[in-house]
């Protein structure tokens, strides 16, 4: 995709294929330190019934795991955005 143009359908698509793959949300970030006193950084995937894996990254810092652990949230929000404003262009075009 090419960064300076909106994404297509069919990347928009990709996008929500992606993320309906994925596992469950919402995703949290824990920070040893920030989050809670010992343990191991990690990404928590899902709530209650819904829990699934955590995820532990190596190699990340903490504002990449802070990121991936949003982006479960995020993208599925942004790409309904995009479809939302798409209609209320080709409404008034």
């Amino acid at each position: 995709m090419n960064m300076n143009t909106s994404p297509s359908d069919l990347e928009l698509q990709d996008m929500e294929a992606r993320a309906a793959a994925a596992q469950c949300g919402p995703w949290k970030s824990w920070i040893e330190g920030r989050d809670f006193l010992s343990g191991s950084n990690f990404i928590q995937t899902g709530e209650g019934a819904d829990r699934g894996e955590d995820i532990e990254l190596s190699g990340a810092t903490v504002a990449d795991q802070d990121f991936i652990a949003a982006a479960r949230q995020d993208i599925p929000r942004l790409v309904a955005e995009v479809r939302r404003l798409r209609g209320i262009l080709d409404h008034t075009a």
